[in-house]
């Protein structure tokens, strides 16, 4: 069996097996908190324009999809955003795009640092999307599932007047294919890619273009995954693939075809990116520097590709 990039979320057969999101709070309009203060009892923290810092790497899928939705709805002015360097080293995501390495806001050089004010005994991975407040630097939450749909729901006093609906009023369908397209296919591309087992990549690769073959057809007859309507799970499933031919198909060895290859998926993929708040947010050098750079067990050498050419996206 080859290293793992992260043993610790590596089962002894080879799986991948991410790691639970450590902090969950909720910055929701129940919230009975007064404005300045922490979580209630509840563990809600109030809605505040201003307050809380949301950070990203323009890299990560999971946090990219926090940045369309931020930027579908209208709230830059509510939530501030902070931009993490591509590239993470052994002590996790840094601030070296800001003046002298530190984030303006929060005056910390390392997002590390306020998951170890929050949690000083925290041991595991630094991830974004993580949303911090600015009054005590602690972080809210990290749990990226529940981010996005909270900006939809508990933000809606600051969305701007024409914000699209990215939640239905009856969520059954789009929860269910929220988490087919979670499971095989935003994750497993990374259980392909982190895999330590021959064994163990070529199950999560079946699973994965099984999943994508059925999305293929359902998008056959329909511009969005859930019909004429732009939701949530067209941002969640629009950040896997637009990584896809950059990175998952050669680093992550999920080589079957690449997007491009797929017609209904190529031209879905495409519509949205050509659309307000989805291409815009894309950084085609930051996603490719982070995969080949960061996973230096996966690509030694650091090397990273020239290709594809962006252009496809837009010619």
């Amino acid at each position: 069996m080859t290293p793992a990039q992260f043993a610790q979320e590596t089962s002894k057969t080879g799986e991948w097996k991410r790691q639970g999101n450590r902090f969950t709070g909720r910055i929701s309009r129940e919230s009975t908190s007064a404005p300045g203060e922490g979580p209630d009892d509840q563990g809600r923290w109030p809605v505040e324009p201003g307050r809380y810092r949301l950070v990203v790497s323009l890299a990560c899928p999971w946090a990219h999809r926090s940045v369309i939705v931020r930027r579908l709805l209208g709230l830059e002015d509510a939530i501030g955003l902070a931009i993490v360097d591509p590239v993470r080293d052994e002590r996790g995501w840094r601030f070296t795009l800001d003046p002298d390495g530190r984030d303006p806001v929060l005056g910390i050089a390392f997002l590390s640092e306020a998951y170890l004010r929050t949690d000083p005994a925290y041991d595991g991975r630094v991830t974004v999307p993580a949303i911090v407040d600015t009054l005590s630097g602690e972080v809210v939450t990290n749990d990226y599932p529940q981010i996005t749909l909270d900006l939809s729901t508990e933000w809606v006093d600051f969305h701007r007047p024409d914000a699209p609906r990215l939640i239905p009023d009856d969520r059954a369908e789009m929860d269910q294919l929220i988490e087919e397209i979670y499971r095989d296919v935003n994750n497993g591309v990374y259980r392909c890619g982190f895999a330590t087992s021959q064994e163990a990549y070529e199950a999560a690769y079946d699973v994965l273009f099984a999943r994508l073959d059925v999305l293929e057809e359902r998008l056959r007859d329909r511009p969005y995954l859930l019909g004429d309507t732009l939701r949530e799970v067209d941002v969640r499933l629009f950040t896997t693939l637009v990584r896809f031919d950059a990175v998952y198909h050669g680093h992550f060895k999920c080589n079957r075809q690449k997007l491009t290859e797929f017609p209904n998926l190529w031209a879905y993929a495409r519509r949205l990116y050509q659309q307000p708040g989805f291409g815009e947010t894309v950084d085609f050098d930051q996603i490719k520097r982070h995969y080949y750079v960061t996973h230096d067990t996966i690509n030694p050498t650091g090397i990273v590709p020239k290709g594809p050419d962006p252009r496809v996206w837009t010619d």
